[in-house]
């Protein structure tokens, strides 16, 4: 077992809203199901890829993506959390602050770091046009 968590920060004039949209935008095309929350320069994204086996065994976890704006500079954490429930009611700094990752066996590891690194250059891209 594992954690998978990564965190990058981006230097950025772009506001939180607009990188979000634009990022959620960009799983949708990829055939994610996504849900998120943006509140005062912080934001969390949940995406989830379906599939029956996938929906048998994890139905609950989700890639999750948090972001928090501070001056130029965007920090983006990145790693598998549990599938927040009516996340659009859920204060984001309850969900920054609280222990979001969880720990995964290896085969959905290797899937995961396959796929975030795929999702992270979507996003770097996205930050940086």
């Amino acid at each position: 077992m594992g954690i998978f968590k990564k965190e990058k920060v981006y230097t950025t004039q772009k506001d939180v809203g607009q990188i979000i949209n634009q990022f959620v935008t960009y799983l949708q095309q990829k055939g994610f199901k996504t849900q998120y929350r943006e509140e005062n320069g912080k934001a969390i994204v949940q995406a989830q890829k379906g599939g029956i086996l996938r929906d048998l065994i994890a139905a609950d976890r989700a890639l999750t993506f948090t972001f928090e704006k501070i001056g130029n500079q965007l920090k983006v954490t990145a790693g598998i959390g549990k599938w927040i429930q009516n996340l659009a009611v859920t204060a984001v700094e309850t969900i920054i602050l609280s222990p979001l990752f969880l720990a995964i066996d290896v085969p959905e590891m290797l899937w995961t770091e396959h796929v975030e690194s795929e999702i992270m250059k979507g996003l770097e891209q996205i930050v940086s046009s």
